[in-house]
C-alpha cells in the first residue's frame, strides 16, 4: 500500500508536467492508473477504519458494567463486522490479477452457426443484446462488417465495442450459445435448437504487432447485400489476405475504400494476436486450461430456453430465470459471476 501511495505522489507529478499533458494517450493511461490506485488505497482505509472501530467497540465491551450500553455495543459490532467482510472482498478483488488487455476495446465477432435461418435470427438477436448492454455502459459500439439475410437475420457481423473495461467484461462470452424456442420461420409450434458462434478479440494497436505489408494481398470490388445484389456501384469492398497465416479479412460496409482498408487491418490484427495468444494458452499448464476453459469459439458455453425464460451458463452452472431481461441487455449479474469465477480459479492456479 505504501508503494501505491508512492505511484500516486508520482504520477500527480506527472500529470502536472506539460510535456505529458500534450501526449493524450500517455496522459490517458496515467488517469486510468491513478484511478485504479486511488480505488485500492480508498478501499484499503476503509478496511483499516472498519478495523479500527471493532477493536474499539470489543474494548468498549470487555470494560463496560453498564448493560443497555454492551447490548447496544454487541448489536453495533455485528454490523462492523459485516460491513468489514464485505470491504475486505472488494480489497481482494481489486487486488486480484488482471488481464493485461482488461482496459482494451473488444472486436467481436458472431456468426450463425447450425440451424439455418433460425440461426441467424438468433445472432442478430444476439448483436442487439450485446448492443444495448454496451449502450447502457456508455460504450461505444461500431459496426466493422456484417452479412445479413433477407428475413433480417446475421449471417456474420464483426463490430468493435470501446469504453472502460470493456474487454474485462466482455471477454468470457467467446464459445457456441445455443438457442431452444419455436422460430418464426416454424408454423407447427416445434421447439427448435440453434447455434451461434461469438468470438471476444482485444483490439490492437498498430505498434502492438507487426504486420510485414510483403504478406499481405490486398483486393478491391464492389459491395454486395443479401442475395448478391450490388449495393455500391465503386469499388470500395476490400478483402485483405494475410499470405502467412492464410487469414483472409473482408469489409464492405463502407462506401470509402479508405475506411474499409482501415476497418479490415483492424480485424487482422486482433486475429493474429488471437493466434499467437493461443501459442501462449497451449504453454501454460493443461490444468488450467481445463479449469477456466479454452475461450475457444468452438466450447459450448451457454444455453438460451426462451419457452422457458431461462438462461444456463455451462461452465459455472448458473441458472437464472430472466431470459426476456437478459435479452434486452441485462447482463451485469451474469457477467459479475462469470468474472468472479474467472479470478478464483486465477488465484487457486497461482496458489499451485
Amino acid at each position: 500500500m505504501e508503494q501505491l501511495r508512492g505511484r500516486l505522489a508520482e504520477i500527480d507529478g506527472l500529470v502536472s508536467n506539460s510535456d505529458i499533458l500534450r501526449d493524450k494517450n500517455n496522459y490517458r493511461n496515467l488517469m486510468k492508473e491513478r484511478a485504479k490506485i486511488s480505488e485500492i488505497l480508498q478501499e484499503f482505509d476503509e478496511v483499516q477504519r472498519l478495523n479500527s472501530s471493532i477493536l474499539e467497540t470489543e474494548e468498549l465491551i470487555r470494560e463496560t458494567k453498564d448493560e443497555e450500553l454492551r447490548e447496544l455495543a454487541e448489536q453495533e459490532i455485528l454490523e462492523l463486522k459485516k460491513q468489514y467482510a464485505l470491504a475486505e472482498e472488494r480489497l481482494e478483488t481489486l487486488l486480484a490479477p488482471r488481464d493485461p488487455m482488461a482496459d482494451k476495446s473488444v472486436i467481436m465477432e458472431i456468426r450463425a452457426g447450425t440451424g439455418g435461418e433460425e440461426a441467424a435470427l438468433f445472432a442478430a438477436d444476439l448483436y442487439r443484446m450485446y448492443s444495448r448492454y454496451a449502450d447502457g455502459r456508455g460504450w461505444n459500439v461500431e459496426i466493422m462488417s456484417s452479412n445479413e439475410t433477407e428475413l433480417g437475420g446475421i449471417k456474420e457481423i464483426i463490430f468493435s465495442i470501446s469504453g472502460d473495461a470493456a474487454y474485462e467484461r466482455l471477454r468470457l462470452e467467446s464459445g457456441v450459445h445455443r438457442v431452444q424456442r419455436v422460430p418464426v420461420t416454424e408454423g407447427s409450434g416445434r421447439i427448435h435448437t440453434s447455434t451461434v458462434t461469438v468470438a471476444v478479440l482485444p483490439e490492437i494497436e498498430e505498434t502492438e504487432i507487426e504486420i510485414r505489408p510483403e504478406d499481405l494481398r490486398i483486393d478491391v470490388m464492389r459491395s454486395s447485400g443479401p442475395g448478391g445484389q450490388s449495393v455500391n456501384t465503386t469499388d470500395s469492398a476490400v478483402r485483405i489476405t494475410h499470405t502467412l497465416s492464410g487469414i483472409v479479412v473482408h469489409c464492405q460496409d463502407e462506401k470509402s475504400q479508405i475506411k474499409n482498408k482501415a476497418k479490415a487491418m483492424r480485424i487482422l490484427r486482433a486475429r493474429l494476436f488471437e493466434i499467437e495468444d493461443k501459442k501462449r494458452q497451449a504453454e501454460r499448464s493443461a490444468e488450467r486450461r481445463n479449469q477456466v476453459g479454452t475461450g475457444d469459439r468452438s466450447e459450448r458455453i451457454r444455453t438460451y430456453n426462451f419457452p422457458q425464460n431461462r438462461l444456463t451458463d455451462h461452465r459455472i452452472d448458473l441458472t437464472l430465470y430472466k431470459l426476456d431481461l437478459i435479452m434486452e441487455g441485462d447482463l451485469d449479474e451474469l457477467l459479475d459471476a462469470l468474472i468472479a469465477w474467472d479470478r478464483e480459479q486465477a488465484l487457486m492456479a497461482e496458489e499451485r
